[in-house]
């Protein structure tokens, strides 16, 4: 597991829609929330600059959150963001406090590695496919790790890589995978170029020059005649 982030909060008196553009507007602050637990739902704000900041590092999606909250201290994890439709900006932060006893589950990043010197890649002209970019998993907040590498280095054209084939740390299990061999999804592929349909798109292509060719020498016969 990575290092712990560190984030100070206030608690929100004033609630509301307004109180909250208010907050965005004039104090440049986030609206939060703080749920879960044994505790009552605490209302936040954050400071942006120190929020966004935080977001620089993929890792803050997924690891335990240290929030600092009036002397206080709480940990917690990020469940969800809201942001504006155009400008892509935080309106609204979703804290859920932690026990470091009870598991939890988590998205987590995945780093694909050695996509370059894929052989698939490299030898054979192929291209990778991402089809995820995280796996959920089931662990306790301590073992959450802060990303999980997928080596796609000995892969070969028309290889595909499954959730069962990732290795995950110790005390990590597949949320999907726990759902039984039907959740076994794929994480990537190599895939072979489309060489068919762009020879596909050359020929017609070559057709059509062709055909309006003829066209223009039958319109020059037509205009001799």
């Amino acid at each position: 597991m990575s290092d712990q982030f560190n984030l100070t909060a206030q608690v929100r008196e004033d609630m509301g829609k307004g109180a909250s553009r208010r907050l965005r507007r004039l104090a440049d602050l986030v609206p939060a929330i703080l749920y879960g637990g044994d505790k009552d739902p605490m209302p936040l704000s954050v400071v942006r600059k120190d929020l966004e900041k935080s977001m620089e590092n993929e890792a803050f999606f997924s690891q335990i959150l240290n929030l600092h909250i009036d002397g206080g201290n709480e940990k917690a994890i990020l469940k969800d963001l809201q942001r504006h439709p155009a400008k892509n900006r935080v309106m609204h932060a979703d804290f859920m406090r932690i026990n470091e006893n009870e598991t939890l589950k988590v998205h987590v990043p995945i780093h694909f590695i050695n996509e370059a010197t894929c052989v698939g890649v490299k030898l054979q002209g192929a291209i990778i496919q991402h089809q995820v970019t995280d796996i959920e998993v089931l662990c306790l907040p301590a073992d959450i790790p802060a990303y999980i590498e997928v080596d796609m280095a000995k892969l070969e054209t028309g290889d595909i890589v499954h959730l069962s084939e990732v290795s995950l740390p110790p005390g990590v299990t597949s949320v999907a995978l726990s759902l039984g061999e039907d959740h076994d999804l794929a994480i990537a592929s190599v895939m072979a170029p489309r060489v068919a349909e762009v020879e596909e798109d050359t020929e017609a292509a070559t057709s059509a020059d062709s055909d309006e060719a003829a066209g223009d020498e039958d319109e020059e016969d037509d205009s001799e005649d």
